[in-house]
């Protein structure tokens, strides 16, 4: 039943196409963005990865950020806040209900899978593991897929194991674009390697160049 949620997000994935996208009773567009959401994952080596990649995006970045990275759940995290201390971003543990907005990185949780809602609010859930861990950068990028198709985008950092290789597949799938960590950058290679070998990747890039990469993604309609 954990996959409940999953099997719901590719009901959706089936149903529309890219140029289909229906605003009516979802949140509009973010002004000046060409994107409205970006979706990061990361495992072992992570915390250093996003502190990278956050630490060089602007706080006036027009989009938003949701972020799985696969923590202890026996344990209280403090990742929002020591990520806080280094971006200009506001950074925040997610919580039920939130509405997403431009400038603000959202965090998974310790064992909450994290889900993005067509109407622009976020879900957790602890339902089953997938894949062996919770939360799942599979159900976040499905979930964001589904719910900002083409104006979605999908960063897959340094981690152990093979989450986010599949629900990459989803923000292509309605046409969204796809950055994957290079894996002579990345800390542990598994996760990235993952996306680059699924083929799903747009970009592969060193962990140095992604921050500025996104700014150039998602505020090019600025600049124009």
């Amino acid at each position: 039943m954990g996959r409940r949620r999953g099997d719901l997000v590719h009901q959706e994935l089936s149903s529309s196409e890219p140029d289909e996208v229906e605003l009516r009773g979802r949140t509009r567009p973010f002004p000046g963005a060409v994107f409205d959401v970006v979706a990061m994952a990361s495992s072992a080596g992570g915390i250093a990865a996003l502190t990278e990649v956050l630490g060089n995006l602007p706080g006036d970045f027009p989009a938003a950020i949701v972020v799985v990275q696969h923590l202890d759940p026996r344990h209280r995290s403090l990742m929002a806040d020591i990520l806080r201390r280094r971006t200009a971003l506001d950074v925040l543990q997610a919580s039920e209900g939130d509405p997403i907005r431009p400038g603000t990185a959202y965090i998974a949780p310790p064992d909450r899978h994290l889900l993005v809602n067509p109407n622009g609010t976020l879900s957790l859930s602890h339902s089953e593991l997938v894949h062996f861990v919770r939360p799942s950068a599979d159900l976040l990028f499905e979930s964001v897929a589904a719910s900002y198709r083409q104006r979605a985008i999908a960063v897959v950092l340094t981690g152990t194991g093979s989450d986010g290789s599949m629900g990459i597949g989803a923000i292509k799938k309605m046409g969204g674009t796809v950055v994957a960590q290079d894996q002579a950058s990345a800390e542990f290679s598994g996760m990235p390697g993952a996306a680059i070998r699924s083929g799903y990747a747009d970009f592969i890039l060193p962990l140095d160049e992604i921050a500025s990469a996104l700014v150039t993604l998602v505020m090019k309609e600025m600049a124009t």
